[in-house]
């Protein structure tokens, strides 16, 4: 008792003493106040890029990229080859393949469907392409493949150029590429 006995002889003395004391509670309470809304406001933008980025995911939304377009390089926006089979999801996958080295400027020569790889059981379709492309429009064709959905990945990329004479015109490069993508199977 003696202590807030003290304490109260101190504030009657002093009244500037005792406002000071109380705007510093009431500065504490605001920051206490301010920082507990900025929390909130944060974690609320949190969630609301993680439910953005699920329903990316799931197929029901499509991103813009950069330049404020939507990106749709893949049939439906979803993050998976569609098909209702393995085998429509594998055609699906060629059709992807073809048309990305067809803007580009490439001609495709042949094309292989890989099935039964070593990604299979976990339901990753491969196309085997060869083409030939110019050298300019090779990344091009690398980042059309990997960007956007489906989700696709260039699993192995071998090169050739041509010193001699042959019937590849110059300047372009005979390209064979393995593109993976996954397949869901819908329930």
């Amino acid at each position: 008792m003696r202590g807030s006995a003290l304490f109260q002889v101190a504030f009657r003395s002093s009244p500037a003493a005792a406002a000071s004391g109380y705007g510093i509670v009431v500065l504490a309470f605001l920051w206490v106040i301010a920082s507990a809304i900025t929390d909130l406001l944060a974690r609320y933008d949190q969630l609301h890029d993680t439910g953005e980025l699920l329903a990316q995911f799931e197929g029901r939304a499509v991103r813009p990229d950069r330049r404020g377009e939507p990106n749709l390089t893949g049939p439906g926006g979803s993050a998976f080859l569609e098909g209702k089979t393995v085998t429509l999801a594998g055609a699906a996958l060629v059709q992807r393949v073809v048309g990305a080295v067809t803007k580009t400027g490439g001609n495709v020569l042949s094309t292989e469907v890989e099935l039964q790889g070593n990604h299979s059981k976990a339901g990753f379709i491969s196309v085997v392409t060869s083409c030939e492309i110019e050298q300019p429009a090779l990344q091009q064709l690398l980042y059309d493949l990997e960007a956007g959905l489906p989700f696709l990945f260039v699993e192995q990329l071998l090169v050739e150029t041509f010193l001699t004479v042959t019937t590849t015109p110059p300047g372009k490069l005979r390209v064979s590429l393995t593109v993976s993508g996954q397949w869901q199977e819908r329930k």
